[in-house]
């Protein structure tokens, strides 16, 4: 049941910019990638930095994700739209391996790592609580790779969007 406030509170976040990462886990329950906007750091402190992701419950990727213990999160660069929207279901492949959109590698608990996101980290995951539709997932980041400089690609308004550099004279 659709509620008047749901809508606005759906339309009041859809006006907050964020970074779109895909998440993604391989292991012995199987490979599965989704993309996400709802991801944060939540502290560098401790014996691994701690980041937070939220995902639909029925998402094979949450399945696949507590099966495997691991997750990597690929913080995707400003030109990687059509990453997301594949793995966000809106640009359907065939042969259904949403993988074969772009490049990629292991990183070392096994899950993948595209090729040319921004950044990725790999973490093992902590903890996870369902609140309402989605599971909030707590990842140790054990590595963080570093790709090159670019911008982040951004959603808002229910599009996507780059950033504007500030310090640019």
């Amino acid at each position: 049941m659709t509620t008047p406030l749901r809508e606005t509170f759906l339309e009041a976040m859809s006006r907050a910019a964020a970074t779109v990462t895909v998440v993604t886990t391989a292991g012995a329950a199987g490979r599965a990638g989704v993309t996400v906007s709802a991801m944060s750091s939540v502290s560098a402190e401790g014996q691994a930095p701690t980041l937070l992701v939220c995902v639909h419950h029925l998402s094979p990727a949450a399945t696949a994700i507590f099966g495997n213990g691991c997750f990597a999160v690929n913080l995707l660069a400003a030109d990687q739209q059509a990453v997301a929207d594949t793995f966000a279901g809106r640009l359907p492949r065939a042969d259904g391996d949403r993988f074969a959109c772009a490049d990629w590698s292991a990183m070392p608990s096994g899950a993948p790592r595209l090729q040319g996101a921004l950044a990725a980290f790999d973490c093992r995951l902590i903890t996870a609580t369902r609140v309402g539709s989605h599971h909030v997932l707590l990842g140790a980041a054990e590595t963080v790779a570093l790709a090159g400089t670019g911008l982040p690609l951004l959603y808002s308004g229910r599009a996507y969007g780059a950033p504007m550099r500030l310090d640019a004279a």
